[in-house]
C-alpha cells in the first residue's frame, strides 16, 4: 500500500469514521456487572428469623480476559467441585460476565482467589438460609439460586421480598482493572421488605415434635396439624409432615398440605351440620330422637360405629356419641339447601383467603347434582373433600361465638428503611348465634 493510500485510509477512520469506531473502543472498556439485592427476611411473630440472606461468594469471569481458558478451567475445577467442560465452557461464553459458580462457601472463595486467574474474579451475593433448618419449611418455601422463591410464602410473596438489583458500569483496561479517571457509575441494589409471620417459632417447634411422634407412633404416611387464635384468625403453628419414602424418618412434606390437600372430613363435620340445625330452628339441644344403629337411605344402608340397642337419644346425646344415625335424622329434616349453604359459611368449598401458593377450595358438589344417598353421606362428612385450614377455621366460628375468622399468616412487612406496615385484620362474618 502507497503512503498517499494510507494517509487516505487514516483521514477515512479518523475523519468520516471516528465516531463509529470510538464508540467500538469505548464498548470494549465498559463493563456492566449486575448487584443482587439482598432478599428480604422472613420473622415470626416475636421477630427470630425463619429465612434470611448472607453474603456469599460468586465466582465468575469475564471471557474476553480469560487468557487461557484450557489451564484456568483445570485450575478451577477440582476447587469447585465442577467438571472440566462445564468449567471450560462458562470461561468462553461470549459477553463479558459468566457465572462459574455461585454462592461458594468462604473457604472456597478464598482459594479461588488464591489462583489469581486472568479474567476470574469473587462478587457478592447472598445466599438464602433457615438458622432453624427444616422448621416450617412448607410454610416458608424455598429460594433458588437466582433468590427466586420457588415454593410458599417465599413464592407468594416474591414481589415484596426480593428487592432491585443494582448495577455498577466501570471502563477498564484490557487487564480487567479500572481506568483511572474513567467512567464509573453506581446504582446500588435495594435490600426487599421483610415479612412478619403469625408464626410463633417456640410453638411451631413443639407441634412439630408431637407431630413427628404422633406419625412415628402410629405408622402414618403423614399428618398434618393447625394452631390458631381464636379471635384473630392468626395461625400460630403450621404443620406438613411425611415419613420419609427411603424409612429414615419424619421429614417435612414436599408441599404446605394444610392448604394444599384435600380429604374427607368424616364425623368432624357432624359439628357443622348440627350448628345449621340448631340455627334454623329445625332442632332444638333438647329434642330427643329415637335412633337405631342403623338406617336405610336411597336404598343404602349407613350404620354407627359401634352397634347398639335403640336409643332415645337427645340431640346433644347424638353429638356427644357421634351417631351417625342420628346426624342423618337431622340432617334429612334440614334439608340439603339449608346445609349446603352453612357448609359454605362456615369456609368450605372457598378459599380460605390465604391466597397461599397451590391452595385448594375443596371440594362441595351442588346440592342439585346430589345423588340420593348425599343427605345421608355429606351430614356426616363423607362425599365431600375440605382442607384442613378449612376445617380448622370452621371449628374456631364456633369457639369464636359463632363468628367466622379468616385464617391469617402475616402479620406485617417491613421496608428497607423500617417502616412497619401492618396487615389488615382478617375478615370475620358471623354464621351463628353465639
Amino acid at each position: 500500500m502507497c503512503i498517499r493510500d494510507s494517509v487516505g485510509r487514516l483521514s477515512f477512520v479518523q475523519g468520516f469514521s471516528a465516531g463509529p469506531y470510538a464508540a467500538m473502543g469505548l464498548n470494549e472498556r465498559i463493563h456492566t456487572v449486575t448487584l443482587p439485592a439482598e432478599r428480604g427476611s422472613i420473622f415470626d411473630r416475636n421477630g427470630d428469623e425463619l429465612a434470611m440472606s448472607v453474603p456469599q461468594s460468586s465466582v465468575w469471569a469475564d471471557p474476553r480476559l480469560v487468557t487461557d481458558p484450557a489451564h484456568e478451567a483445570q485450575a478451577l475445577a477440582p476447587v469447585l467441585g465442577l467438571d472440566l467442560p462445564v468449567v471450560q465452557d462458562r470461561l468462553t461464553r461470549p459477553g463479558a460476565f459468566s457465572y462459574v459458580a455461585r454462592t461458594v462457601d468462604d473457604a472456597t472463595a478464598s482459594r479461588v482467589n488464591q489462583l489469581n486467574l486472568p479474567g476470574v474474579s469473587l462478587l457478592d451475593e447472598p445466599k438464602r438460609f433457615s438458622p432453624d433448618g427444616a422448621l416450617a419449611a412448607p410454610v416458608v418455601g424455598q429460594v433458588g439460586t437466582d433468590q427466586t422463591g420457588l415454593g410458599g410464602l417465599e413464592v407468594q410473596y416474591q414481589s415484596i421480598l426480593a428487592g432491585h438489583a443494582g448495577k455498577l458500569v466501570s471502563e477498564d483496561d484490557p487487564s480487567g482493572k479500572p481506568i483511572p479517571g474513567g467512567l464509573r457509575r453506581l446504582s446500588p441494589a435495594t435490600r426487599g421488605s421483610d415479612l412478619v409471620l403469625t408464626i410463633d417459632r417456640s410453638m411451631q417447634y413443639e407441634v412439630e415434635q408431637e407431630l413427628g411422634r404422633q406419625i412415628t407412633a402410629t405408622n402414618a404416611k403423614g399428618g398434618m396439624a393447625v394452631v390458631m387464635d381464636t379471635s384473630t384468625g392468626e395461625v400460630l403453628a403450621m404443620a406438613s409432615l411425611v415419613n420419609a419414602p427411603d424409612g429414615s424418618g419424619v421429614i417435612p412434606a414436599p408441599s404446605n398440605q394444610v392448604v394444599t390437600s384435600v380429604y374427607e372430613p368424616g364425623s368432624v363435620n357432624k359439628l357443622i351440620t348440627m350448628s345449621a340445625a340448631l340455627q334454623e330452628g329445625v332442632v332444638k339441644p333438647s329434642d330427643v330422637f329415637t335412633v337405631p344403629d342403623t338406617t336405610q337411605v336411597a336404598g343404602s344402608t349407613f350404620h354407627d360405629d359401634n352397634p347398639h340397642p335403640v336409643e332415645h337419644w337427645s340431640v346433644t346425646d347424638i353429638l356427644t356419641a357421634s351417631s351417625n344415625v342420628g346426624t342423618i335424622q337431622i340432617g334429612r329434616q334440614l334439608g340439603k339447601d339449608r346445609l349446603d349453604a352453612y357448609l359454605r359459611k362456615f369456609g368450605l368449598g372457598a378459599p380460605s383467603g390465604l391466597h397461599f401458593p397451590g391452595e385448594s377450595r375443596g371440594l362441595l358438589l351442588d346440592p342439585a347434582k346430589w345423588s340420593g344417598t348425599s343427605i345421608a353421606t355429606v351430614p356426616i362428612g363423607q362425599g365431600i373433600a375440605v382442607t384442613a385450614i378449612q376445617l380448622v377455621s370452621a371449628y374456631n366460628a364456633v369457639a369464636n361465638g359463632g363468628v367466622y375468622v379468616a385464617p391469617k399468616l402475616v402479620r406485617a412487612v417491613i421496608g428497607p428503611q423500617g417502616h412497619t406496615q401492618p396487615t389488615p385484620p382478617s375478615a370475620t362474618r358471623r354464621v351463628a348465634d353465639g
